[in-house]
């Protein structure tokens, strides 16, 4: 079953229907330029009404790694997402404050994009058309044999879904525009973004007995 994160949550409705969706994560942005910013305080609020059950990812671009320690260290986070420009030394030393899984952000535009992506110590890997949050998909042909679990994300919405998850089969799907309307979360698009997900992967998993 292919795994469900929803991101750029940032009011207590988003997190309701999150919690009625019963996705498998959600994602706070930390990045100041992002017009999904959640300060700290805000993101702590809200966790507090996530549902224990959904993992909270933090999506940071370049950011001190003492502060995204902090935040998963204080249990606002339990996920850290790398967006900006964090090499292999920078994950090294955010190992060194902390055990909490790590994913790294990688944007794809071609095949040599993923060769990068196949090294990459994090613990799990987000492949993206680079430009977060814009709702422009990138050519899945490129990674239609990655052997690497990943998350897929860039473009995503209910109508395409169904054929990311049956096309590629990524371990998890990651939505944020493709879930609002006029720039907010949207309960019956986030609803039929999930159904659409399920639903693909129940035919998968029919399709395989």
């Amino acid at each position: 079953m292919t795994k469900i994160k929803l991101c750029g949550l940032s009011r207590g409705c988003d997190i309701q229907w999150a919690n009625e969706l019963a996705v498998d994560y959600i994602g706070f942005v930390f990045a100041p330029s992002s017009r999904r910013y959640v300060d700290s305080g805000t993101a702590k609020k809200l966790k507090e009404e996530l549902d224990p059950s959904i993992r909270a990812v933090g999506v940071f671009v370049n950011e001190d790694p003492l502060r995204v320690a902090e935040l998963l260290g204080d249990g606002i986070i339990d996920i850290a997402q790398l967006h900006g420009n964090e090499d292999d030394e920078y994950i090294s030393r955010l190992r060194s404050l902390t055990d909490r899984p790590l994913i790294r952000a990688f944007r794809v535009s071609g095949r040599e994009d993923l060769e990068a992506a196949m090294k990459c110590p994090a613990d799990h890997v987000l492949l993206d058309n680079g430009r977060g949050g814009t709702g422009e998909a990138f050519d899945w042909d490129i990674i239609s044999d990655f052997p690497r679990p990943y998350f897929l994300a860039g473009g995503l919405g209910e109508d395409n879904a169904a054929e990311a998850v049956e096309k590629l089969r990524p371990w998890a799907v990651d939505v944020s525009s493709g879930i609002e309307t006029d720039g907010l979360k949207d309960r019956d698009k986030m609803r039929r973004f999930v159904l659409a997900v399920r639903a693909a992967s129940e035919r998968i998993g029919k399709n395989e007995q």
